[in-house]
């Protein structure tokens, strides 16, 4: 890289300021041009320095971490990675920044010095790198079409017939593409849809009550050995498993908290390979933005046991293609398609009318 990453920190803490500060100046690509103790002062300074990214911390006097976020996004292009403490409040303002437009978040440790700990260091150098690449990324469609599509729809029942199980894994980027596309899905899809997103405690349960809000099909994080109905939507607990088992004629959620795999629980490989083994016909596989490999082994297994449809989100919407490019190599996806035809191309696989 032969320009270095322009970073503005943004936080009311000189002590967290001084920590993200000095975590960055450690790599060689990245440059720290600048840092704010408030919401005002990081308007002010973004407009003057033009940075790359913006480390954005959601709890701040005079304007807090969201209504800055709001104002810089009609500012600037930025590359916006919000840093927030493990709380219920937090987390839900959180998943509300991701929906507006932030790349990504940081967790804050109850202790602060836990943040200059290598994993810690790791993610907060990555995710940088990352928003830097994500600017590019600027086609993904509005949200507000899709939220006035949806309330101008007739209700309808959740189907009583299990006839589809859509397990779907995503990580970066994904409570805004989620968000993008569940509200698509009508209340009686004949189809349980299982989620593994890549997300802390808390964050998840916040992600499915914020979805749930918009989406017409009921979405609520799993519980351990409750039955697969259509019409819902699961997303897996942040630190559990999301993996099933079969009791007579019904699929069943079991969350386990067994190792972690790759770092990451919960894992999409876990949930897909379990999924293939409960011999559970018409599975449709769908993998999504998000860096690493998770998910291209379980797909795998779902293809080899099951003979399931697999469907791969493209390039051009992905913010971050690994997860998706390495399922394609591998050479088990179907289909690959952008982000906004993904609920089409499930439906009409299922032979469901819109």
């Amino acid at each position: 890289m032969s320009e270095k990453i322009r970073v503005l920190i943004v936080d009311d803490s000189a002590l967290m300021r001084r920590i993200l500060q000095n975590i960055m100046s450690e790599d060689p690509e990245i440059e720290v041009i600048g840092t704010a103790k408030d919401g005002i002062e990081a308007l002010k300074k973004a407009q003057e320095l033009k940075p790359d990214v913006i480390t954005l911390d959601i709890e701040m006097p005079l304007m807090d971490g969201l209504s800055c976020l709001e104002n810089l996004l009609k500012q600037g292009l930025y590359g916006i990675i919000m840093v927030s403490s493990i709380t219920k409040e937090r987390a839900n303002d959180t998943i509300r920044a991701l929906e507006l437009g932030a790349f990504d978040f940081v967790t804050k440790s109850d202790n602060i010095f836990d943040m200059s700990s290598i994993d810690k260091r790791d993610e907060i150098i990555q995710k940088v790198k990352l928003a830097y690449r994500s600017l590019r990324k600027t086609n993904i469609s509005d949200r507000t079409g899709i939220r006035e599509k949806f309330k101008t729809v007739e209700s309808s029942s959740p189907s009583s017939d299990l006839k589809y199980i859509v397990a779907l894994g995503i990580s970066t980027g994904g409570p805004r593409a989620l968000s993008e596309i569940l509200p698509e899905f009508p209340a009686d899809l004949p189809a349980a849809i299982v989620i593994v997103q890549h997300m802390p405690p808390r964050f998840t349960a916040s992600l499915a009550a914020r979805l749930n809000e918009n989406c017409r099909l009921i979405v609520k994080e799993a519980e351990d050995m409750e039955e697969l109905k259509a019409g819902y939507v699961y997303i897996a607990p942040g630190d559990y498993h999301l993996t099933f088992v079969r009791d007579d004629d019904k699929i069943r959620n079991k969350l386990v908290k067994s190792p972690p795999i790759g770092g990451l629980r919960p894992s999409v490989d876990i949930m897909m390979s379990s999924l293939s083994e409960t011999s559970f016909k018409n599975i449709i596989g769908v993998i999504m933005t998000g860096m690493g490999s998770d998910g291209a082994k379980g797909l795998a297994d779902l293809k080899e046991k099951n003979n399931a449809f697999i469907i791969a989100q493209d390039e051009s919407t992905s913010i971050v293609f690994g997860m998706p490019r390495v399922a394609i190599e591998k050479g088990v996806v179907d289909k690959t398609v952008p982000l906004h035809n993904i609920p089409t191309c499930i439906m009409d696989f299922m032979g469901v009318r819109r």
